[in-house]
């Protein structure tokens, strides 16, 4: 149980990191190596990168509506009933797990139709539908988030909602104590 509780906070932050020492690791070593003569260049480095960056942005779809930092503007939020603010919030969440849904599905389409080509990536030869299935992945995923908020945001409608400012502060709060290991 503590370790599915631990993958539902930190499975695509980690995922994200890892993606992201990958692509400066290999960077790096793109760099080196271009120096060292004797050394031939890595022709798929770039390619590679590249494939992580869209692999990154596809994860950071659910991992956003986990933490709940979806860009929307929230001046008129704040300003509303905290009922009908909590009934927009479940809506927007709702619409959003929607449209991760419908997405998921044509990203399905996409890849079968990239599977039925035999593309393969120009550098690293990679088959491509095996590149483009983190699209589905990541939707699929998101659209698990979506429900998963819209269920937190229904249990928890009676309790107090914070608005913007407030929730910042908390926020920070929370942070501020989770690094000196104390407890909220």
């Amino acid at each position: 149980m503590k370790i599915l509780r631990w993958l539902d906070a930190h499975f695509e932050e980690v995922l994200l990191a890892i993606l992201l020492i990958v692509i400066a690791c290999v960077s790096f070593l793109q760099v080196v190596i271009r120096k060292v003569p004797f050394i031939p260049a890595l022709t798929w480095a770039e390619e590679f990168c590249r494939f992580c960056w869209v692999w990154s942005v596809f994860l950071s779809l659910p991992y956003t509506l986990r933490m709940s930092n979806m860009l929307r503007v929230t001046a008129l939020l704040d300003i509303l009933p905290e009922k009908i603010m909590k009934v927009l919030n479940i809506s927007v969440y709702a619409i959003t797990t929607i449209c991760m849904a419908v997405l998921a599905f044509y990203s399905v389409v996409v890849v079968g139709d990239i599977y039925k080509s035999h593309e393969l990536s120009p550098a690293m030869l990679w088959p491509m539908w095996a590149v483009y299935s983190v699209m589905i992945f990541g939707f699929v995923l998101a659209v698990v988030r979506g429900i998963q908020q819209v269920c937190i945001h229904t249990m928890h409608f009676h309790d107090k909602e914070l608005n913007t400012a407030e929730q910042t502060m908390m926020d920070a709060k929370y942070e501020t104590m989770n690094a000196k290991g104390g407890d909220v």
